[in-house]
């Protein structure tokens, strides 16, 4: 990935904004979190569930949707930083992961919140996927090179 001093500032300050979005959501108390998925979960079924019954358990869904986007987002924002550094796919996703066992631990400390390990898998994936999708966006942009060589 080509590297500049402006896109490095960029990706930068987007992956710390990610992170920011990401830990400043788990440090909100659960009532505040659970009050958020649920404003969110009610502008959905407006949107997808007209005439059709509510699915059971819909806050939950989109709390981990939710885990997962944010991280996917992250993954991105880290596969293109260290793209740029040549640093290989390998420490996007180890920093994501690290990223999300972060982002349980803090949960421990904040009332009606606690850490779970299927968060921490969920937050992983978002990770790996989003340092695919962008793996795979520049290969076809630039398609320089074999994809075993990026």
């Amino acid at each position: 990935m080509i590297r500049t001093e402006k896109r490095m500032r960029l990706c930068v300050a987007l992956t710390v904004c990610c992170l920011v979005f990401i830990w400043g959501n788990s440090l909100l108390p659960g009532d505040i979190s659970g009050a958020i998925s649920d404003f969110v979960k009610k502008i959905l079924e407006r949107l997808f569930t007209q005439g059709e019954p509510e699915p059971e358990n819909g806050g939950f869904l989109v709390r981990k949707l939710a885990h997962f986007t944010e991280f996917t987002m992250l993954g991105l924002c880290l596969c293109w930083l260290f793209g740029m550094l040549g640093k290989g796919k390998l420490l996007p996703f180890l920093c994501g992961a690290a990223a999300a066992c972060v982002d349980e631990t803090i949960q421990i400390f904040v009332p009606g919140r606690g850490p779970g390990v299927r968060d921490v898998c969920i937050d992983s994936c978002g990770v790996l996927l989003g340092v695919i999708l962008l793996t795979l966006g520049h290969h076809y942009l630039c398609k320089k090179q074999p994809l075993e060589e990026t």
